[in-house]
């Protein structure tokens, strides 16, 4: 096994995990309106997501799947939208009164469409994740281990900032963090629908 390799992989996984980004902020808002179950779940969606990707990252690995350029714009501009527009209706949705009679801002489908449609996921896997498979001279022993550490550490940082949501917060400050994380989601979901948008426009152009 190429440990150096591996623990680069480790590394960038990690601090991949613990950037803020649209993932991040559905939890700590889940968290900090609906308590740590929803928010458990919704990472627990969010890490079913990684699969999905991890799947066609190997399909991509063996050949048996092309995504050229323009199509992986394509669908960076459909998951930016989609993760603007579940947080604008969050926003929308007000004050949470009671978090097990909210209808919004987590959940097991929600953490798994948020978790797919995130261009900072999809790019990791489609361009990043392939230079790792070489930590072994197989490449479905690569592919398990490399897809074993990634939902190891996903859960266990998720889980982290759960806890550190749920121990530390009040009430108040609770509904403060769902709604400064429902407006978090709404500017990443802008930012990736005109990035993504601006770049195939040079491509038509």
């Amino acid at each position: 096994m190429n440990l150096p390799l591996l623990f680069a992989y480790i590394s960038a996984v990690l601090l991949l995990l613990l950037t803020p980004g649209p993932v991040v902020a559905l939890i700590t808002g889940t968290a900090a309106r609906c308590g740590p179950r929803r928010a458990f779940a919704t990472a627990l969606g969010a890490n079913a997501a990684s699969l999905v990707l991890i799947a066609l990252a190997s399909l991509m690995l063996t050949g048996l799947l092309s995504l050229p350029e323009r199509g992986l714009y394509w669908l960076a501009l459909a998951g930016s939208a989609y993760i603007g527009f579940a947080a604008w209706q969050d926003l929308q949705a007000g004050e949470p009164s009671l978090p097990a009679e909210m209808p919004a801002g987590g959940g097991l489908a929600r953490g798994f469409w948020t978790s797919l449609s995130n261009p900072k996921d999809m790019l990791f896997f489609v361009a990043f994740f392939p230079q790792f498979i070489s930590i072994t001279q197989h490449t479905g022993t690569s592919l398990l281990i490399l897809s074993g550490l990634w939902m190891l550490f996903d859960l266990l940082v998720l889980s982290l900032y759960i806890w550190l949501i749920t121990r530390w917060m009040t009430g108040r400050q609770g509904q403060l963090i769902g709604r400064l994380s429902s407006l978090l989601l709404v500017l990443i979901g802008l930012a990736g629908v005109f990035y993504n948008g601006g770049q195939l426009l040079n491509l038509f152009s």
